[in-house]
């Protein structure tokens, strides 16, 4: 049971397919820029958007991480610097705007593995 566990979660850090976990989701890293997302796997065939606005519930992902990092930022700057928390707040927001574009990929992944969890495409039938 554990090992099921890990390999999910070391298949979402390194952003692989949630049905074969070893096809990748981008074609490249974030550090070479904003990386295309494949429309399939290239293991299992998996269709990663499977319609149009498919990716909004991953806005909402994104947010939610967002707005946890920004507080939690926020909290340190305030505890270590005593300063007002609009201060805080600020600067919190100018510290988090590098993380944002991988929050934004992390924030993908996690809706695509989500929605295998409770709506799994089946795999092709074998020929």
């Amino acid at each position: 049971m554990t090992s099921t566990k890990t390999s999910t979660l070391g298949a979402i850090c390194r952003q692989r397919c949630p049905r074969c976990r070893q096809g990748k989701i981008f074609l490249s890293s974030i550090f070479l820029g904003f990386p295309k997302m494949c429309p399939h796997c290239a293991v299992c065939d998996l269709k990663f958007q499977r319609e149009e606005g498919y990716f909004l519930g991953a806005m909402y992902i994104s947010f939610g991480l967002a707005l946890a990092i920004i507080a939690l930022i926020a909290a340190l700057l305030w505890a270590i610097t005593g300063w007002w928390i609009t201060n805080d707040v600020i600067w919190a927001l100018i510290l988090f705007l590098p993380l944002a574009p991988s929050i934004s990929l992390f924030a993908r992944v996690l809706w695509i593995y989500l929605d295998q969890t409770f709506d799994p495409e089946p795999p092709p039938p074998a020929a």
